[in-house]
């Protein structure tokens, strides 16, 4: 069956999908209330027990950080899904949990969350002025071929893997999510938030660093953030770097098709799922950012007639995705830096023949 004649079939199946997933997009303040008691808890115990792991072995702390990073992503789904209105019922409620995570996760919760909801509204779009506003870049193989040499090389480094999976989430944590780099209309007051949020975590630090003992607070809480933020760039990454992604420009995009083609089903262990907030099930996300992440599961199950279009991966089959570098607009697909180096060695032979 051609990609044509699937793209019609999805639009015709999900033309009501408003209502066809509403009644999933209804928060529990029970299941809401567990979930923080099964994220919150075992987090802490974590932390106090490297905290007293330090004054025997330090990699037995940084083993334990190990394990309370993926804590702390659930912590962070939690504060994502305050940030899309969804955990709770009750929108106080949600913003005050919401701050309350971001001094764990140490991304602000407002600042964040206003650029995470413009990607739910733009993801897949190539405008350059719209295309990496909440995603990581991406240059079309029509960009790569008309940058200079510089430029070329400077993207080839960010697309590096130790670049990209490790050196990146330090800057996007530390830098990125400090400064409001992002300034779309009306952000004055999302702004001033944000910078709340930093003066508030420094003085947290401050307080935490002053009664624990600077040493240990910061090679603990530093060392699960660090950990933290490759487990979440790694997703992000899998989530929308696949090989059929959806990118079109403004005129031509539609926001189904990049709901169900531009993210993955990431299909995980039953552990991982849990301890990643059922995040894998980015496809139903997309279509509906009001479905908290503890409905997605059920969502998929009743509606599996979406896995006919979307792109399910394991983890060992994302491995491969690392190698996924330039949209190639011609083949509607990621290629890798090899494929276009031979595709464009057969151009420039074609057009020395021609």
């Amino acid at each position: 069956m051609s990609d044509q004649h699937l793209n019609d079939e999805l639009r015709q199946r999900l033309q009501n999908w408003p209502v066809l997933f509403q009644k999933y997009a209804q928060a529990s303040t029970k299941k809401a209330i567990l979930q923080m008691i099964s994220t919150f808890l075992p987090y802490l115990g974590l932390w106090v027990l490297m905290y007293w792991s330090t004054f025997y072995s330090w990699w037995i702390t940084l083993g334990l950080a190990a394990i309370n990073a993926f804590f702390l992503v659930r912590i962070f789904i939690i504060q994502h899904d305050c940030g899309h209105r969804s955990f709770l019922q009750n929108q106080t409620a949600n913003k005050i949990i919401g701050w309350i995570c971001s001094f764990f996760s140490t991304i602000p919760y407002s600042y964040w969350a206003g650029v995470h909801n413009f990607h739910h509204g733009h993801s897949g779009q190539l405008e350059v002025e719209t295309r990496d506003i909440g995603d990581l870049m991406v240059m079309t193989v029509k960009e790569f071929r008309e940058a200079t040499p510089l430029q070329r090389l400077g993207y080839r480094i960010y697309r590096m893997p130790i670049v990209t999976f490790v050196i990146a989430p330090v800057i996007y944590l530390g830098l990125y999510n400090r400064i409001p780099l992002v300034n779309l209309s009306g952000w004055k007051k999302i702004h001033t938030q944000l910078h709340l949020n930093n003066l508030a975590l420094v003085a947290l630090y401050l307080l935490l660093g002053w009664l624990l003992g600077w040493q240990r607070f910061l090679f603990i809480q530093l060392s699960i953030v660090f950990l933290f933020g490759i487990i979440a760039m790694w997703f992000f990454y899998v989530q929308h770097q696949h090989e059929g992604a959806y990118k079109e420009w403004k005129d031509k995009w539609e926001y189904v098709l990049s709901a169900v083609k531009g993210s993955t089903y990431y299909k995980l262990p039953r552990i991982m799922q849990w301890l990643t907030g059922n995040i894998g099930f980015h496809h139903i996300h997309h279509l509906n950012s009001k479905i908290p992440n503890y409905n997605l599961e059920k969502c998929a199950t009743d509606n599996a007639f979406l896995d006919k279009y979307i792109t399910t991966v394991t983890f060992w089959e994302s491995l491969k995705y690392m190698h996924n570098k330039l949209w190639c607009e011609e083949k509607k697909r990621m290629i890798t830096f090899i494929e276009y180096y031979h595709r464009e060695y057969v151009r420039g032979l074609q057009m020395e023949r021609a």
